[in-house]
Protein backbone atom coordinates (compact mmCIF):
# COMPACT_ATOMS: atom_id res chain seq x y z
CA UNK A 1 0.00 0.00 0.00
CA UNK A 2 1.36 3.80 -0.59
CA UNK A 3 2.44 5.24 2.75
CA UNK A 4 0.43 8.90 1.27
CA UNK A 5 -2.70 6.77 1.50
CA UNK A 6 -2.44 6.03 5.24
CA UNK A 7 -0.86 9.80 5.69
CA UNK A 8 -3.88 11.19 3.71
CA UNK A 9 -6.37 9.09 5.89
CA UNK A 10 -4.84 10.36 9.40
CA UNK A 11 -4.51 13.90 8.01
CA UNK A 12 -8.57 13.63 7.23
CA UNK A 13 -9.34 12.31 10.72
CA UNK A 14 -7.11 14.79 12.43
CA UNK A 15 -8.65 17.84 10.25
CA UNK A 16 -11.90 16.52 10.64
CA UNK A 17 -12.69 17.26 7.08
CA UNK A 18 -11.17 16.48 3.05
CA UNK A 19 -10.61 20.34 2.94
CA UNK A 20 -8.79 20.94 5.57
CA UNK A 21 -6.62 18.11 4.94
CA UNK A 22 -6.00 18.94 2.17
CA UNK A 23 -5.00 22.39 3.08
CA UNK A 24 -2.52 21.04 5.70
CA UNK A 25 -1.15 18.57 3.41
CA UNK A 26 -0.66 21.00 0.40
CA UNK A 27 -2.49 19.35 -2.06
CA UNK A 28 -5.78 19.64 -3.94
CA UNK A 29 -9.23 18.06 -2.13
CA UNK A 30 -9.22 16.51 -5.81
CA UNK A 31 -6.15 14.82 -4.73
CA UNK A 32 -6.95 14.04 -1.12
CA UNK A 33 -10.08 12.70 -2.56
CA UNK A 34 -8.66 10.46 -5.01
CA UNK A 35 -6.16 9.22 -2.70
CA UNK A 36 -8.86 7.88 -0.08
CA UNK A 37 -10.75 6.57 -2.93
CA UNK A 38 -8.10 4.19 -3.88
CA UNK A 39 -7.37 3.40 -0.37
CA UNK A 40 -11.03 2.25 0.15
CA UNK A 41 -10.55 0.11 -3.53
CA UNK A 42 -8.10 -1.78 -1.47
CA UNK A 43 -9.74 -2.24 1.74
CA UNK A 44 -13.01 -2.91 0.01
CA UNK A 45 -15.07 -1.11 2.77
CA UNK A 46 -15.85 2.71 2.66
CA UNK A 47 -13.85 4.93 5.59
CA UNK A 48 -15.51 7.72 5.61
CA UNK A 49 -19.03 9.72 5.79
CA UNK A 50 -19.03 13.52 4.68
CA UNK A 51 -21.39 15.58 5.77
CA UNK A 52 -21.99 18.98 6.31
CA UNK A 53 -19.76 19.73 9.26
CA UNK A 54 -16.94 17.41 7.72
CA UNK A 55 -16.16 14.40 7.33
CA UNK A 56 -16.58 10.91 9.73
CA UNK A 57 -15.41 7.83 10.66
CA UNK A 58 -17.32 4.34 9.00
CA UNK A 59 -17.03 1.63 11.24
CA UNK A 60 -14.60 0.14 9.05
CA UNK A 61 -12.99 3.42 9.18
CA UNK A 62 -12.72 3.02 12.93
CA UNK A 63 -11.35 -0.27 12.59
CA UNK A 64 -8.18 1.12 10.31
CA UNK A 65 -7.47 4.15 12.65
CA UNK A 66 -6.32 1.51 14.72
CA UNK A 67 -3.46 0.45 12.50
CA UNK A 68 -2.79 3.24 10.40
CA UNK A 69 -0.55 4.71 12.47
CA UNK A 70 1.54 1.89 13.59
CA UNK A 71 1.84 1.67 9.37
CA UNK A 72 3.27 4.96 9.17
CA UNK A 73 5.59 4.58 12.03
CA UNK A 74 6.74 1.54 10.75
CA UNK A 75 7.87 3.06 7.70
CA UNK A 76 9.36 5.68 8.70
CA UNK A 77 11.18 3.83 11.18
CA UNK A 78 12.71 1.64 8.15
CA UNK A 79 13.51 4.81 6.84
CA UNK A 80 15.71 5.60 9.43
CA UNK A 81 17.57 2.28 9.79
CA UNK A 82 18.34 2.75 6.46
CA UNK A 83 19.95 5.78 6.52
CA UNK A 84 22.36 4.99 9.61
CA UNK A 85 25.53 6.94 8.42
CA UNK A 86 28.53 5.12 8.92
CA UNK A 87 30.02 4.70 11.53
CA UNK A 88 27.14 5.42 14.14
CA UNK A 89 24.61 2.69 15.65
CA UNK A 90 21.15 4.37 15.28
CA UNK A 91 19.70 7.53 14.55
CA UNK A 92 17.49 9.60 16.60
CA UNK A 93 14.98 12.41 15.40
CA UNK A 94 13.65 15.24 18.57
CA UNK A 95 11.86 17.87 18.22
CA UNK A 96 10.87 20.84 20.63
CA UNK A 97 8.56 24.09 20.74
CA UNK A 98 10.41 27.07 19.87
CA UNK A 99 10.73 28.30 22.95
CA UNK A 100 12.67 25.18 23.85
CA UNK A 101 15.29 25.05 21.94
CA UNK A 102 17.52 27.14 24.01
CA UNK A 103 19.03 25.91 26.14
CA UNK A 104 17.20 23.01 26.61
CA UNK A 105 17.59 21.34 23.14
CA UNK A 106 20.88 22.47 23.22
CA UNK A 107 21.96 21.29 26.05
CA UNK A 108 20.48 17.93 25.28
CA UNK A 109 22.37 17.81 22.05
CA UNK A 110 25.55 18.35 23.94
CA UNK A 111 25.30 15.58 26.53
CA UNK A 112 23.95 13.09 24.10
CA UNK A 113 27.03 13.94 21.82
CA UNK A 114 28.98 12.84 24.90
CA UNK A 115 27.20 9.86 26.21
CA UNK A 116 25.96 8.07 23.25
CA UNK A 117 28.30 8.95 20.64
CA UNK A 118 27.55 6.30 18.21
CA UNK A 119 24.00 7.64 18.11
CA UNK A 120 22.84 10.37 14.63
CA UNK A 121 20.91 12.67 16.01
CA UNK A 122 18.71 15.09 14.13
CA UNK A 123 17.03 17.70 15.87
CA UNK A 124 14.01 20.84 14.81
CA UNK A 125 11.98 23.07 16.13
CA UNK A 126 8.76 23.80 15.42
CA UNK A 127 5.08 24.24 16.54
CA UNK A 128 3.40 21.63 18.81
CA UNK A 129 0.61 20.57 16.97
CA UNK A 130 3.55 19.67 14.03
CA UNK A 131 5.12 18.33 16.21
CA UNK A 132 2.96 16.08 17.65
CA UNK A 133 1.52 14.98 14.19
CA UNK A 134 5.44 13.79 13.72
CA UNK A 135 5.59 12.25 16.69
CA UNK A 136 2.26 9.96 16.05
CA UNK A 137 3.90 9.42 12.47
CA UNK A 138 7.17 7.98 13.52
CA UNK A 139 9.48 10.84 11.55
CA UNK A 140 10.25 11.80 15.38
CA UNK A 141 11.03 9.85 18.01
CA UNK A 142 10.56 12.20 21.08
CA UNK A 143 9.45 15.76 21.09
CA UNK A 144 9.29 18.49 23.72
CA UNK A 145 6.22 20.18 24.01
CA UNK A 146 4.08 22.52 26.75
CA UNK A 147 0.71 21.31 26.08
CA UNK A 148 0.54 17.63 24.32
CA UNK A 149 -2.56 16.41 22.67
CA UNK A 150 -2.87 12.87 24.56
CA UNK A 151 -3.59 10.40 21.68
CA UNK A 152 -3.74 6.62 21.44
CA UNK A 153 -0.12 5.17 20.61
CA UNK A 154 1.60 8.61 22.50
CA UNK A 155 3.20 8.21 25.83
CA UNK A 156 3.29 11.68 27.73
CA UNK A 157 5.39 12.18 30.67
CA UNK A 158 5.91 15.64 32.38
CA UNK A 159 9.59 16.88 32.38
CA UNK A 160 10.25 19.65 33.65
CA UNK A 161 7.75 22.48 35.64
CA UNK A 162 9.61 25.91 34.87
CA UNK A 163 8.80 29.09 35.96
CA UNK A 164 8.26 32.19 34.43
CA UNK A 165 9.51 34.75 36.27
CA UNK A 166 8.47 38.69 35.53
CA UNK A 167 12.07 40.45 34.86
CA UNK A 168 12.89 43.79 33.73
CA UNK A 169 15.98 45.99 32.11
CA UNK A 170 17.28 49.14 34.04
CA UNK A 171 15.17 52.45 34.13
CA UNK A 172 15.89 54.92 31.17
CA UNK A 173 17.61 57.88 31.43
CA UNK A 174 14.61 59.93 32.46
CA UNK A 175 13.97 57.26 35.30
CA UNK A 176 11.11 56.14 33.41
CA UNK A 177 9.77 52.49 33.79
CA UNK A 178 10.63 49.88 30.85
CA UNK A 179 7.99 49.42 28.66
CA UNK A 180 6.06 45.61 29.37
CA UNK A 181 6.04 43.56 26.58
CA UNK A 182 3.24 40.68 27.01
CA UNK A 183 4.45 37.19 25.95
CA UNK A 184 1.41 34.91 24.63
CA UNK A 185 1.96 31.89 26.76
CA UNK A 186 -0.96 29.82 25.95
CA UNK A 187 -5.00 31.17 27.67
CA UNK A 188 -4.12 30.08 30.91
CA UNK A 189 -1.63 32.89 31.22
CA UNK A 190 -3.19 36.42 30.37
CA UNK A 191 -3.51 39.86 32.23
CA UNK A 192 -6.50 38.96 33.19
CA UNK A 193 -5.27 36.71 35.44
CA UNK A 194 -3.86 39.10 38.19
CA UNK A 195 -0.69 40.61 35.94
CA UNK A 196 -2.61 43.95 36.34
CA UNK A 197 -1.64 44.82 32.63
CA UNK A 198 -3.81 44.86 30.30
CA UNK A 199 -2.23 47.43 27.56
CA UNK A 200 1.31 46.14 26.57
CA UNK A 201 3.54 48.51 24.81
CA UNK A 202 3.86 44.70 22.96
CA UNK A 203 2.34 41.90 22.23
CA UNK A 204 4.50 38.82 20.76
CA UNK A 205 3.81 35.32 20.36
CA UNK A 206 6.93 33.75 20.64
CA UNK A 207 9.16 34.01 23.63
CA UNK A 208 12.71 34.68 22.52
CA UNK A 209 11.63 37.41 20.11
CA UNK A 210 10.28 39.43 23.19
CA UNK A 211 13.64 38.80 25.02
CA UNK A 212 15.79 39.43 21.88
CA UNK A 213 13.50 43.03 22.27
CA UNK A 214 13.86 44.20 25.95
CA UNK A 215 17.38 43.08 25.36
CA UNK A 216 18.36 45.49 22.64
CA UNK A 217 15.58 48.27 23.90
CA UNK A 218 14.85 47.80 27.08
CA UNK A 219 11.47 46.16 28.49
CA UNK A 220 10.15 44.34 31.14
CA UNK A 221 8.39 41.13 30.51
CA UNK A 222 7.63 37.27 31.44
CA UNK A 223 10.28 34.82 30.45
CA UNK A 224 11.37 31.14 31.61
CA UNK A 225 13.71 31.35 33.79
CA UNK A 226 15.85 29.11 32.49
CA UNK A 227 16.56 31.62 29.08
CA UNK A 228 16.93 34.34 31.43
CA UNK A 229 19.25 33.48 34.11
CA UNK A 230 22.31 34.07 32.12
CA UNK A 231 21.25 37.79 31.93
CA UNK A 232 20.13 37.61 35.49
CA UNK A 233 23.92 36.44 36.27
CA UNK A 234 25.31 39.48 34.37
CA UNK A 235 23.58 42.29 35.08
CA UNK A 236 21.47 42.71 31.90
CA UNK A 237 17.87 41.83 33.41
CA UNK A 238 16.74 42.02 37.14
CA UNK A 239 13.42 40.37 38.68
CA UNK A 240 10.76 42.62 39.89
CA UNK A 241 10.49 42.34 43.48
CA UNK A 242 7.54 40.89 44.86
CA UNK A 243 5.97 39.40 41.44
CA UNK A 244 4.30 36.50 40.53
CA UNK A 245 5.78 33.68 39.51
CA UNK A 246 3.94 31.39 37.11
CA UNK A 247 4.15 27.39 36.64
CA UNK A 248 4.43 25.91 33.06
CA UNK A 249 4.94 22.51 32.73
CA UNK A 250 6.98 20.95 29.54
CA UNK A 251 6.45 17.16 28.80
CA UNK A 252 8.30 14.86 26.18
CA UNK A 253 6.22 12.70 24.29
CA UNK A 254 7.22 9.77 22.39
CA UNK A 255 5.40 6.77 20.09
CA UNK A 256 5.24 3.51 21.77
CA UNK A 257 6.09 1.75 18.93
CA UNK A 258 9.89 3.71 18.85
CA UNK A 259 13.64 1.97 19.47
CA UNK A 260 13.03 1.29 23.35
CA UNK A 261 17.23 1.56 24.07
CA UNK A 262 17.38 4.42 21.68
CA UNK A 263 14.53 6.42 23.66
CA UNK A 264 15.25 4.93 26.94
CA UNK A 265 18.61 6.99 26.77
CA UNK A 266 17.46 10.36 25.13
CA UNK A 267 15.15 9.95 27.88
CA UNK A 268 18.01 10.27 30.01
CA UNK A 269 19.35 12.71 28.47
CA UNK A 270 16.51 15.29 28.95
CA UNK A 271 15.79 14.44 32.11
CA UNK A 272 19.61 15.39 32.98
CA UNK A 273 19.15 18.38 31.19
CA UNK A 274 16.23 19.82 32.59
CA UNK A 275 17.28 19.34 35.94
CA UNK A 276 20.35 20.16 35.46
CA UNK A 277 18.64 23.67 34.19
CA UNK A 278 16.06 23.79 37.01
CA UNK A 279 18.76 23.47 39.69
CA UNK A 280 20.70 26.30 38.35
CA UNK A 281 23.88 23.67 37.46
CA UNK A 282 25.78 25.60 34.46
CA UNK A 283 26.16 23.04 32.12
CA UNK A 284 29.62 22.13 32.06
CA UNK A 285 28.60 20.64 35.44
CA UNK A 286 26.15 17.81 33.94
CA UNK A 287 26.76 14.79 33.85
CA UNK A 288 28.57 14.23 30.24
CA UNK A 289 28.11 10.03 30.26
CA UNK A 290 25.47 7.51 30.36
CA UNK A 291 24.92 3.93 30.21
CA UNK A 292 25.84 3.22 26.01
CA UNK A 293 23.43 1.25 24.20
CA UNK A 294 23.53 -2.32 24.28
CA UNK A 295 26.18 -3.97 21.78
Amino acid sequence: MDIELARTFLAIVSAGSFVRAAERLNVSQTAVSARIRSLEEQLRRPLFVRNKAGASLTPAGESFLRHAPALVQLWERARHEVAVPPGRRAVLAIGAELSLWDPLLLRWLLWMGRAAPEVALRAQVGQSETLMHQVAEGILDLAVLYAPRYRAGITVELLAEERLVLVTSPPGAKGDAPPYVHVDWGPDFAPSKGLGRADPAIHVGFGPLGLGYILAAGGSGYFRMGAVRPHLESGRLALVPGAPEFVYPAYVVHAETTDPEVVRLALEGLRHTAAADQAEVPPDAMPGSGPALPG
